[in-house]
């Protein structure tokens, strides 16, 4: 499921942000990019996030800004940068060598630049970590937005197919006296009213009618959508149940369309097959 969380803090000079991001995937997904002096910090924030997201291509970023005064880095030790640079000058001239360079050179000696690691300060951590539950939080609160658009689309979704279910309820019965009067139109014309044997048409007729009727898949397709209903009402994680009804409600809905014999009743069966594809393609954000 898509979803946003951005939170930032400032403290003695420092500013603290937490971006997460996340876009639909099946399976969890977890980028963490945050300084390299809470490496060690990694595994704690990755089962925190898996415990919390469950699901989707998610990218966290940690950044930390400091003030000029507050930075870290290299330092460049200058009294010895410039006693290696004036030795090397005196060794050019007595040489003749070009000495476009020397600054350059020096800079790669030992101990000219020096670079102090950053520290870990506790005090600094826990407001990294307030930080980033706080966009934790706000991630969570705006997949639960999205969530209940995304729960009343698939109701709809869901009212649509049983629309088209009750118009198919009215004519499918229909079918049964058009099938008799069209067999019985087409044996009078080809083979003469005297010669039906009426109790063997009769037989036939109800062999026909028994393989196109579609009575346990309407109640089986009207049991999934009133399942698939009751499910899209917990509070669990139920984006996988709902796949699989999805997918049942999809097998009766096929075996109806096949069954259907009736042009109105195949008109109506696209139809709930689009609404299935469409609730489909959003169940891809349900986690």
């Amino acid at each position: 499921m898509t979803g946003y969380g951005l939170a930032s803090a400032d403290q003695e000079n420092t500013k603290f942000a937490v971006e997460i991001k996340s876009l639909n995937s099946k399976f969890l997904e977890l980028n963490l990019k945050l300084p390299r002096a809470y490496a060690d910090k990694e595994l704690l924030l990755r089962n925190i996030c898996s415990k919390e997201i469950e699901r989707g291509k998610v990218n966290v970023s940690i950044n930390i800004e400091r003030s000029e005064e507050n930075l870290k880095g290299a330092t460049i030790n200058a009294a010895l940068l410039s006693k290696y640079y004036k030795q090397l000058e005196a060794i050019n001239i007595d040489l003749g060598a070009n000495s476009n360079n020397l600054l350059q050179a020096v800079l790669s000696f030992p101990d000219v630049i020096t670079y102090t690691e950053e520290v870990v300060n506790e005090g600094e951590w826990d407001i990294v970590q307030s930080t980033f539950n706080a966009a934790l939080e706000n991630f969570n609160q705006f997949r639960e937005t999205e969530g209940a658009v995304l729960k009343q689309d698939l109701e709809l979704r869901i009212k649509n197919i049983l629309g088209f279910f009750a118009q198919i309820e009215v004519l499918a019965p229909l079918r049964i006296p058009q099938i008799r009067a069209r067999l019985n139109q087409f044996l009078e014309e080809n083979a003469g009213k005297v010669n039906v044997d009426q109790n063997r048409l009769e037989q036939e007729l109800i062999y026909y009618i028994d393989k196109l009727d579609i009575t346990e898949e309407k109640i089986r397709l009207k049991s999934h959508c009133d399942y698939f209903t009751e499910t899209l009402k917990s509070k669990d994680a139920n984006g996988k149940k709902l796949g699989f009804i999805s997918q049942e409600i999809g097998r009766e809905i096929n075996t109806m369309g096949a069954k259907a014999n009736d042009a109105q009743i195949q008109q109506l069966v696209v139809g709930m097959k689009e609404e299935l594809e469409k609730i489909k393609e959003q169940l891809l954000n349900v986690i």
